[in-house]
């Protein structure tokens, strides 16, 4: 492999030779190549960490892993696509916490030190939060636990040994091409990238349809007085429907949102999340068509504000603070685990004797076709409360690999329940402490007992 100089030395060559070197390499890859392709040249890509565990996605089922692997003991690494740490609670504006009141453990320590900080808002079992202040805490909590993290790189390649065994995954980022190995690893990157480029077979969409729920872009906004729009405001004056009273007041405005229950959240002094939008039909494995969602989505967000803000009083102020980095994604891979949490777990309530988590979120399919109804799609399921056995999270594919979040192992109606961010950390902190183990003692993630991880998990709980 060339060492840096090498590399400095072939760009600093002339023009001509460097054009003449570069034509050839065209032509060779062109010839080689099937029409309308490129045939890409091998190369060395350098191994540049090896851990105990490592964690792709950092968003909340991501980040929990690796606080836990860490504080369990192993070598980790996060690696995130974004420049910063909560994924979808950060990066995607998200600022409402659902199904986290009955979780322990981390779950429980974030909202304590969000209370703390006087940057949280309960409402019931749900909890609104200051974003800056949810990126800076999880920076601290992954720091603290000794947790190395690396930003603005994404996972794009994996490979596995003659036993189906992950051994290695590969990245892109401005670094360029690296490599990275370990002992185990977890995949909460959503849509199941990681275990996707693995090897691992995975479900999309609706069992037989392939529909998927649309993606939302929310935003922050404030020049607003709670006391003001309080009718408006989900959750803030009983009796009220917020979500109707403001489709109201957007349609007296003149706009009429692509999401039909539009939300204002109030999260402290003037400042307010908004979602409002639905982008239909778009997949979450298609980078083009997750790029005119976005444009989509904030061009909606900013003229339904401009709307309101032309109503005069309460409106007059408004201004929007920022527009989502990352769209929200509902739905992206499932992958196969050895075991798929299925819509009768819900209808049943189920018990397993490796709950990771109890769910306590119904079943939420924000409708994916909005000549249908531009809102949430009845699916005559009534959910009872219903446990997520560990096995759900550990992929049957490929050996040491975890799933955490919503890119865990279960079926279309389960998923509109389990993927809510409350569950998603208590995932990721059953498979972070189950990595861990599986590192430390030269075993496979299912060949841990799930009592050993449990114990390990509690042992690691603050008070």
């Amino acid at each position: 492999m060339d060492s840096p100089f090498q590399r400095r030395a072939f760009l600093g060559c002339g023009a001509a030779a460097a054009a003449g070197l570069l034509a050839s390499h065209w032509s060779e890859a062109a010839e080689a190549a099937s029409p309308g392709s490129y045939l890409e040249p091998a190369r060395e890509v350098p191994i540049v960490a090896d851990s105990d565990v490592v964690v792709c996605g950092a968003g909340p089922a991501g980040v929990a892993a690796a606080i836990a692997a860490a504080r369990a003991g192993a070598r980790t690494h996060l690696i995130e696509v974004n420049g910063c740490l909560g994924g979808i609670w950060t990066a995607g504006l998200l600022s409402w916490i659902l199904d986290a009141g009955n979780k322990p453990g981390l779950m429980r320590e974030i909202l304590a030190e969000l209370d703390r900080r006087k940057a949280s808002v309960a409402y019931g079992s749900s909890i609104g939060y200051d974003v800056e202040q949810m990126k800076r805490l999880l920076e601290e909590l992954c720091l603290e636990a000794g947790v190395a993290i690396r930003l603005h790189t994404r996972v794009v390649a994996a490979h596995c040994d003659e036993t189906r065994r992950l051994r290695l995954l590969v990245t892109e980022s401005k670094s360029g091409r690296e490599a990275w190995t370990a002992k185990v690893f977890v995949d909460a990157s959503g849509d199941g990238d990681l275990a996707a480029e693995a090897g691992c077979k995975f479900d999309y969409g609706r069992e037989g349809s392939g529909e998927t729920q649309p993606m939302s872009m929310l935003a922050l906004l404030t020049g607003i007085k709670v006391d003001e729009v309080a009718p408006m405001v989900n959750h803030l004056v009983p009796g009220q429907s917020g979500k109707k009273n403001l489709l109201a007041e957007m349609e007296r405005a003149g706009v009429s949102p692509s999401y039909s229950g539009p939300s204002l959240f109030y999260l402290h002094h003037d400042l307010y999340c908004l979602m409002s939008n639905h982008e239909y039909g778009v997949s979450a494995l298609d980078a083009g068509a997750i790029s005119e969602a976005t444009l989509r989505a904030r061009a909606e967000i900013h003229k339904q504000i401009e709307a309101l803000r032309a109503l005069g009083k309460p409106w007059t102020d408004v201004q929007i603070v920022a527009t989502a980095e990352h769209i929200g994604v509902r739905e992206g891979r499932r992958i196969l685990g050895r075991y798929q949490v299925s819509t009768k777990d819900l209808v049943e309530g189920a018990r397993h004797d490796d709950a990771v988590c109890r769910v306590g979120f119904g079943v939420d399919v924000h409708s994916p076709n909005p000549q249908e109804t531009k809102g949430i799609r009845p699916e005559g399921v009534r959910a009872k409360a219903y446990d997520i056995p560990y096995r759900a999270l550990v992929a049957r594919d490929v050996h040491g690999l975890l799933m955490a979040g919503r890119c865990i192992s279960g079926d279309f109606i389960a998923h509109s329940s389990y993927r809510v961010t409350g569950n998603a950390v208590a995932m990721g902190e059953a498979a972070g402490v189950a990595a861990a183990l599986a590192a430390a003692s030269d075993r496979l993630p299912h060949d841990v007992p799930w009592s050993e991880i449990c114990g390990r998990r509690d042992s690691l709980a603050r008070p």
